[in-house]
């Protein structure tokens, strides 16, 4: 007899997220690494926004690339614009699907499929006032160690040291 469970206990898998948006996210995250930047999905920030995702540049430089999925996912999210006041450059990221036209020309565009991304169109840079350049590294390191930890524990098993 199978028994399911109901109860997602993977910290890795957050569950809001359509499996389109999330082979967005997959493909960016892919070439984010390629870029060398260190990268976190779903990071809850200052404002009370949550980034879909936020990097690090080997400069210390801060993104935020939000994804979009559809047309109508960009439609009905007005957020965006608080995310400027938490990174160096915006980004959007979607998919071949989506139009791109859609997307404001005073950010930066992504195109992705889940096994790579590249950039449509460089975002513009609006460097982060140095308290809150420290406060959003902060928040990210600790929000990646916290991360790290709670998948050891999950698998039972510790990561190998780098």
């Amino acid at each position: 007899m199978t028994i399911l469970n109901v109860y997602n206990n993977n910290p890795l898998i957050d569950g809001r997220q359509s499996d389109r948006a999330m082979l967005v996210r997959k493909g960016m995250q892919l070439l984010l690494h390629e870029m060398r930047h260190a990268v976190l999905p779903e990071l809850p920030l200052a404002s009370g926004r949550r980034a879909d995702l936020i990097s690090l540049s080997e400069k210390g430089e801060v993104w935020i690339v939000e994804i979009k999925s559809s047309i109508e996912d960009f439609r009905v999210d007005r957020k965006w614009p608080d995310y400027r006041q938490h990174c160096d450059r915006l980004f959007f990221a979607t998919h071949k699907d989506v139009p791109l036209d859609i997307f404001p020309e005073d950010c930066g565009l992504f195109l992705s499929d889940g096994y790579g991304a590249h950039m449509v169109r460089e975002a513009p840079e609006h460097r982060l006032p140095p308290s809150t350049r420290k406060s959003v590294t902060l928040n990210f390191s600790r929000a990646a160690a916290q991360r790290l930890l709670m998948a050891e524990w999950a698998t039972g098993k510790p990561f190998p040291m780098e």
